[in-house]
């Protein structure tokens, strides 16, 4: 039980570890169209996130596949900015009906690629590993407890300011997007594939 705690923690820091903010990024880019009367759609995308990453995960522990690595830390920063972007053409539409289906399987395969950033690093501790299914279970529970806790507080930051400036929605969402495009393009230029 307590190497089960120790990936649980191991997972929590994964994602808040603000030196490698990628993932907040992502995730913040990920929930801020939403609200607190859509949050379960947020969460579920959250969900389905931390499955397609422990899929990598796992398939990399496992050696049924390899990447590389190089490639995975480019495309990275390629998901949230094409988070961002899409929330930017979602606030163009003139309908409020969100396609959950887009959202669902651009996070999953955003998923998969997150998880690949981290399955070198992963394989490598779960060498000496003879089961690894208890670690992964571990470690995604504690992704999934860490991005929940994003998830919900970029919707309560969201509320707090929407409530405290009086701005739009929508030009809340447009700006915050153009602000998550802005901090992606120095990560796209560091860990462009030469």
């Amino acid at each position: 039980m307590q190497e089960f705690f120790f990936y649980i923690q191991m997972g929590l820091e994964h994602v808040l570890d603000f030196s490698a903010y990628d993932h907040i990024l992502f995730l913040t880019a990920l929930a801020i169209p939403f609200s607190f009367k859509t949050w379960k759609k947020v969460v579920v995308l959250a969900t389905v996130f931390t499955i397609a990453h422990c899929l990598s995960l796992a398939l990399s522990a496992y050696g049924a596949v390899t990447v590389d690595v190089s490639l995975i830390e480019f495309l990275i920063p390629v998901t949230i900015m094409m988070t961002a972007i899409f929330n930017l053409l979602y606030m163009r539409k003139t309908t409020t009906a969100q396609n959950m289906q887009g959202h669902v399987l651009a996070t999953l395969v955003f998923g998969l690629i997150h998880g690949f950033g981290f399955s070198n690093y992963f394989r490598m501790l779960m060498a000496e590993e003879d089961n690894k299914l208890v670690p992964l279970l571990g470690f995604a529970t504690g992704i999934e407890i860490s991005q929940v806790t994003i998830v919900l507080s970029v919707l309560s930051v969201s509320w707090a300011v929407i409530a405290a400036t009086k701005v739009k929605k929508v030009l809340f969402v447009v700006i915050t997007s153009i602000l998550i495009i802005l901090l992606t393009i120095p990560m796209l230029v560091r860990t462009f594939p030469l």
